[in-house]
């Protein structure tokens, strides 16, 4: 099957944003930090969220992005699909040309498969996977994690302090 990190990093961070849906603006930093994701890959990905509307983006101080709808109302297949990801478990990216140049002897298996898996990811939203204990008990460990890390972090001096005095 083919769904690139592109695909799964943008699932994964649409699911830490509905986790911390409640909590406001929430920013692709926390959402690098949580999820272990460059910063920079998450802001192309959501860059294309956006345009799908699945997330909308609040500037300024205090600023983030939020869920475009309600958690039950986006699917992971729109969320894979926003981000210009297939799923696609034949050889050929669907293009019926997987044996030299023609269509290979098991291709409609393939097809087939690939449109369960679609129709699969369709019916679960975030949502869903919010409910489900195991998703639950990671992000409980996630965010104790990254309180532990701000904790242990060296306090940054204060402007009056770090300047010297003539």
């Amino acid at each position: 099957m083919r769904l690139t990190t592109k695909g799964r990093y943008a699932v994964t961070a649409m699911l830490d944003l509905a986790l911390h849906h409640g909590e406001g603006p929430v920013s692709l930093a926390d959402v690098a930090r949580r999820q272990d994701i460059s910063l920079s890959y998450l802001e192309q990905l959501f860059a294309r969220l956006r345009k799908k509307a699945l997330v909308a983006s609040v500037r300024g101080p205090g600023g983030g992005y939020l869920l475009g709808r309600g958690a039950s109302e986006i699917y992971i297949a729109e969320v894979i699909a926003a981000v210009d990801e297939m799923v696609d478990t034949t050889r050929c990216g669907g293009r019926h040309n997987c044996q030299n140049n023609e269509r290979c002897l098991t291709h409609d298996l393939w097809c087939d498969l690939s449109g369960r898996i679609f129709d699969y990811l369709s019916g679960i939203s975030l949502g869903d996977l919010m409910q489900r204990r195991g998703v639950q008990s990671v992000a409980q460990r996630q965010g104790s994690a990254l309180a532990v890390a701000a904790d242990a972090a060296p306090a940054k001096p204060s402007c009056k302090s770090s300047r010297s005095r003539k």
